[in-house]
C-alpha cells in the first residue's frame, strides 16, 4: 500500500497554528541542562559545560565561520542574532531523538529554553520565524512532522528566508535553473513522470530526457529504509511532490534521497 509519510495540503487553520509553543514529540529523551555562553550561527551554540550543540532537524543560513572561500548565505547574521535573543545566557535543556553526536563531537539535540511565558522549542521558533528550513538525516528523524508544521507557518507568512530568491522552491520542470544551484541544499517541487526501481536503486524521473531532466535517486540503505516504512515508491508516479536535499550533477541535475521524510506529497 502506498503510504505517504508527509502530506502537505492543509487549510488556513493549520498554517496559522503556533508550533513553537507546542510540546515536543514523545520520541525525545531529555538530558542534563546547560547555559548558552556563545552562539556561532543560526543552528550552533556552546554551553558552559564545554559542549557544542547543533540544533538537529533544521538548517539555518550559513556563515563563513573563518572559511575565507565561503560566502555567507543571505540572512545568516539575522539567524545568529535570533538564536542569541532566544537562548544566549539562558539555561536550556537538550532532548535527543536519534544519533546524539555528529562526527565533530557536537551534540545533535532538540533544545528547549525557559521564557517568561513558558518553555520554547528553539527549532520550531526558528522555522516559524523563517530563519531556518527543515533538514534531516536517516539517523535523526524524530519530531519531523512537527518541524514541517513550523516551517509551513514561516513559509505561509513569507517570513525571513521565504522572501529571498536564494531560498526559493525550485521548479523540477526547469532543470537548467536547478543546475545553477549545484552544491546547494534546495527544495524542489514537481510532478513525477515515472518511477524505476531496479535492484538496490530507484529513480524518480521528472522529465522524459533522463540525461537532462531533474532526477531523484534512492539507493542502498535509503531504499531499504523506504521498504521498512512500507513506503511504496512506485506509488509516487504522477504525484506532485516536494523533495529537499543537495543538488548534484550527473546526466542532468539530481538529488540523493536517503529517507522518506525528504519527500512531501503535495497532491
Amino acid at each position: 500500500m502506498f503510504r505517504p509519510l508527509l502530506v502537505t495540503v492543509f487549510g488556513l487553520a493549520a498554517a496559522t497554528s503556533s508550533p513553537a509553543s507546542a510540546q515536543l514529540c514523545d520520541a525525545l529523551a531529555p538530558s542534563p541542562v546547560g547555559t548558552v555562553v556563545a552562539v556561532s550561527d543560526g543552528d550552533t551554540f556552546d554551553l558552559d559545560t564545554g559542549l557544542t550543540v547543533r540544533l538537529v532537524g533544521i538548517q539555518a543560513p550559513k556563515l563563513p565561520l573563518g572559511r575565507t572561500d565561503f560566502e555567507a548565505w543571505p540572512l545568516g547574521e539575522e539567524a545568529r542574532e535570533r538564536i542569541e535573543e532566544l537562548a544566549l545566557g539562558r539555561e536550556v535543556t537538550l532532548h535527543y531523538g536519534g544519533e546524539p553526536r555528529d562526527r565533530h563531537g557536537r551534540a545533535l539535540a532538540h533544545v528547549v529554553v525557559e521564557h517568561a511565558d513558558g518553555p520554547l522549542w528553539v527549532q520550531a521558533e526558528m522555522l516559524k520565524s523563517g530563519l531556518a528550513r527543515v533538514y534531516s538525516f536517516p539517523d535523526n528523524r524524530a519530531c519531523l512532522s512537527e518541524l514541517y508544521d513550523a516551517e509551513r507557518v514561516g513559509r505561509a507568512e513569507r517570513a525571513g528566508i521565504w522572501r529571498d530568491p536564494f531560498y526559493a522552491i525550485r521548479d523540477a520542470s526547469r532543470p537548467e535553473t536547478i543546475l545553477e544551484r549545484l552544491g546547494q541544499y534546495e527544495l524542489v517541487e514537481g510532478r513525477v513522470l515515472n518511477v524505476e526501481v531496479t535492484g538496490s536503486r530507484a529513480w524518480l524521473n521528472f522529465g522524459r530526457y533522463w540525461k537532462e531532466d531533474f532526477t531523484v535517486i534512492i539507493e542502498g540503505g535509503g531504499l531499504r529504509l523506504f521498504q521498512r516504512e512500507d513506503f511504496d515508491i512506485k506509488g509516487l508516479e504522477n504525484r506532485l511532490i516536494r523533495v529537499r536535499g543537495w543538488i548534484e550533477s550527473h546526466d542532468g541535475p539530481r538529488m540523493l534521497v536517503t529517507h522518506p521524510e525528504q519527500i512531501e506529497v503535495l497532491g
